[in-house]
């Protein structure tokens, strides 16, 4: 029996592109970009009305003692936030009790590598995402970048997406920056 014979007579599977669908891809870079755009001009605010009511915003503790395929422990985590959490951070951002971000950062983040995928859900797309983060503080001449990974998921809504949930995998498993204070 041949290959093409063997193909015509089994039963036909369901094939799933590795590519992006497009017009998710393109939402899903759109909300990307703006969410970038608003956070790197400061206007926590605006950023906070495209988040779910649902929102679990995560960062997983990395180990480097573990093979790559273990080493994200999903239970542990550097910042476990649901919409609540991410309320109070803004709110406390406003204070001049926030003396991780005196002076305020300045940022510049660089999004690629966007994939977005259909989900189980009707109204869920998954995404999955490259950054590079530029941060630096006043007049200080130290920077620091911080690159990580973040798979989210965005529920499409009657106004727009809304990240529902982000989960953040740094590159680094010791970060040299002072603190995360700010969103990532």
């Amino acid at each position: 029996m041949t290959a093409i014979e063997t193909t015509e007579h089994a039963p036909q599977a369901a094939h799933r592109s590795p590519l992006a669908d497009p017009e998710l891809q393109n939402i899903a870079t759109q909300f990307l970009a703006l969410e970038s755009k608003l956070l790197d001009e400061a206007h926590e605010e605006d950023w906070y009305q495209l988040l779910d009511p649902e929102l679990l915003y995560v960062i997983p503790i990395r180990q480097a003692t573990e093979q790559r395929s273990d080493e994200v422990n999903r239970a542990a985590f550097r910042v476990r936030d649901t919409l609540a959490h991410v309320r109070l951070r803004i709110d406390r951002l406003a204070t001049a009790q926030a003396y991780s971000e005196i002076p305020p950062s300045r940022t510049m983040r660089l999004v690629g590598s966007v994939l977005a995928r259909p989900t189980d859900r009707d109204d869920v797309i998954s995404v999955s995402s490259a950054v590079l983060l530029y941060r630096q503080r006043g007049i200080d001449p130290h920077f620091d970048l911080i690159p990580y990974r973040r798979n989210d998921e965005l529920r499409i809504t009657a106004d727009g997406p809304r990240l529902l949930r982000r989960e953040i995998l740094l590159t680094e498993v010791s970060i040299a920056t002072p603190n995360l204070g700010l969103f990532l």
